[in-house]
């Protein structure tokens, strides 16, 4: 984006003009390199309604409805002191014959230039807000996301995109073209048959060249995907969605059924609609059942990310201050982390002796867990302190919340539990089913597992309680006789840090079965000499 430049410190909004709604990202880039969300605003402005239906017009109505909210959201972006505003437009004002007569009222009210970006673009910089959120462990996946003129499919992995398309079908576009005066009243089967039908043959060949590629996933994103998502879990789950339900094509199917067996008032009732989307829900319904029978796709995983999450991470990486390094897990941890002003230095050094600890100690037969357990270790180390940001005293109960609250990306609801609670651990006693409800609410195995990975981080944090990186190294070195051998390899003088881990002796027992020794190695220090044995506690 040629032109638009973060600095620090400051304040930007990135302004994302749909069909069917408007949405506001104001966020404020911190010194340290992460960013604050400030703010995240969306509103419903049907800028395509009445579009489609003949030439592809704006209509007054819906230009000055338009107009009026996002003139608010540059009115607010203002207050907050934004020094750039990003706004740009998709497939309603992409296609209107009067395009340039509404950008003119937009300039005019909102003192704003916005900018029309291409449907492959469009889907571009979807792929960049969902992909960069969520982890996609090595695979590649299928995005599909419906909007209320376009819809996008977009087929990659963690690191690029292998194909981008943009289709001409929405949820107001299908509406509009196909059920003019009929989304009022019930749908019959064969008429939303028809639909499908007209669905597929617009979107074969897109849906052909998805197919030539092997995907292991599915992603959706936008408020028609997500709407659908959450009708479906209080249908079949007897709840709310929750971050980690999957949209199942069988369940899609029973609730397009259900939905279009009613009039518009009384779908407008159904559990989990937004009754906002009531009369254009059969429409994007239909786009998202076509695609998935022919792309044949059985269930989809849903994000709530999308393209105004693509403008502000492109705009990151294309001004400098990103790199596009690490998972997605790796960039949410380090973000959160920074904007809690955690101890970097200290946190990257537990995390290194922590995971040595958990290394050391598979290798001596202390424990048989595997990769997944290292790495939610590792992003717990990192996180251990950051509850500090509100208060040093209790701040392990202060980084339990932030974790549980964060909303981490790339990680689902079990992993997080499994590191708030093994965070909150690493100071307090040995977790009791009785006193910590989130602790007792885990199975069995997943309460051992917290108990073994807070162990290790209790003996890494407190090898380095002074901050001062006084052991370079610790490691279990064997285990044999009811005795499990910690190796510390000290840079300098380290008696407060093996005061602190002989602290954690008897939890240690419990935990493993085992006591523990330790056995300092003084190995190249001036002093050598004196030690040629290890000193052992």
């Amino acid at each position: 984006m040629p032109g638009w430049k973060f600095r620090e410190g400051r304040i930007f909004a990135f302004i994302d003009l749909g069909t069917n709604s408007a949405r506001l990202l104001l966020v404020r880039l911190n010194p340290n390199g992460s960013h604050t969300v400030l703010s995240d605003q969306k509103e419903p402005v049907r800028l395509g309604e009445g579009e489609f239906n003949g030439r592809s017009v704006l209509q007054e109505e819906a230009m000055q409805r338009t107009v009026r909210v996002v003139t608010n959201f540059v009115e607010m972006a203002r207050l907050y002191n934004a020094e750039e505003i990003l706004a740009v437009a998709t497939s309603a004002t992409r296609e209107a014959e009067n395009q340039a007569e509404f950008l003119r009222m937009m300039k005019r009210s909102a003192h704003i230039d916005l900018r029309v970006i291409s449907g492959r673009e469009e889907a571009r910089l979807t792929y960049l807000g969902v992909a960069n959120g969520v982890d996609l462990g090595g695979k590649q996946a299928v995005f599909i996301d419906i909007g209320g003129g376009s819809t996008e499919l977009i087929v990659g992995d963690a690191a690029k995109y292998d194909f981008l398309d943009s289709l001409k079908l929405g949820a107001i576009r299908v509406t509009s073209t196909l059920l003019p005066s009929g989304s009022e009243q019930p749908i019959l089967p064969t008429q939303y048959e028809a639909i499908k039908e007209y669905i597929r043959n617009l979107s074969v060949r897109t849906v052909q060249r998805v197919r030539e590629f092997k995907t292991d996933l599915a992603y959706g994103s936008s408020g028609t995907i997500e709407n659908l998502a959450d009708i479906s879990a209080h249908m079949f789950l007897k709840r709310a969605r929750q971050r980690d339900d999957v949209l199942t094509l069988a369940h899609l199917r029973l609730v397009m059924r259900h939905l279009c067996s009613l009039p518009v008032d009384l779908r407008r009732q159904v559990q989990g609609i937004n009754p906002y989307r009531a009369d254009i829900i059969i429409g994007g319904g239909a786009i998202l059942e076509a695609l998935m029978e022919t792309a044949k796709l059985k269930q989809m995983n849903i994000s709530s990310r999308g393209l105004r999450d693509g403008l502000l991470f492109d705009s990151l990486v294309l001004s400098g201050l990103t790199a596009e390094t690490g998972s997605v897990r790796e960039r949410s941890v380090l973000q959160l982390g920074r904007s809690c002003s955690f101890d970097e230095v200290h946190a990257r050094h537990v995390t290194e002796l922590a995971l040595k600890l958990f290394d050391s100690g598979r290798t001596a037969g202390l424990h048989s867990m595997g990769s997944w357990e290292r790495e939610l270790l590792e992003h717990t180390s990192m996180l251990h302190d950051i509850g500090s940001f509100l208060s040093y005293s209790n701040h392990e109960q202060h980084t339990h919340y932030l974790i549980r609250n964060a909303d981490l990306l790339g990680f689902n609801q079990d992993e997080i539990k499994l590191m708030a609670e093994t965070a909150l651990f690493h100071r307090r006693a040995l977790p009791s089913r009785d006193k910590y409800p989130d602790y007792a609410a885990l199975d069995r195995n997943a309460r051992q597992l917290v108990k073994q990975l807070a162990i290790f981080l209790r003996i890494a944090e407190s090898a380095d309680r002074s901050h001062a990186g006084a052991v370079a190294e610790a490691r279990f070195t064997s285990r044999s006789g009811g005795k499990a051998v910690l190796e510390i390899i000290p840079r300098r003088n380290c008696e407060l840090e093996i005061w602190g881990i002989q602290n954690h002796r008897s939890t240690f027992k419990k935990v493993f079965g085992h006591s523990l020794q330790i056995e300092v190695v003084e190995k190249g220090l001036a002093h050598k000499t004196k030690h040629e044995s290890p000193r052992i506690y």
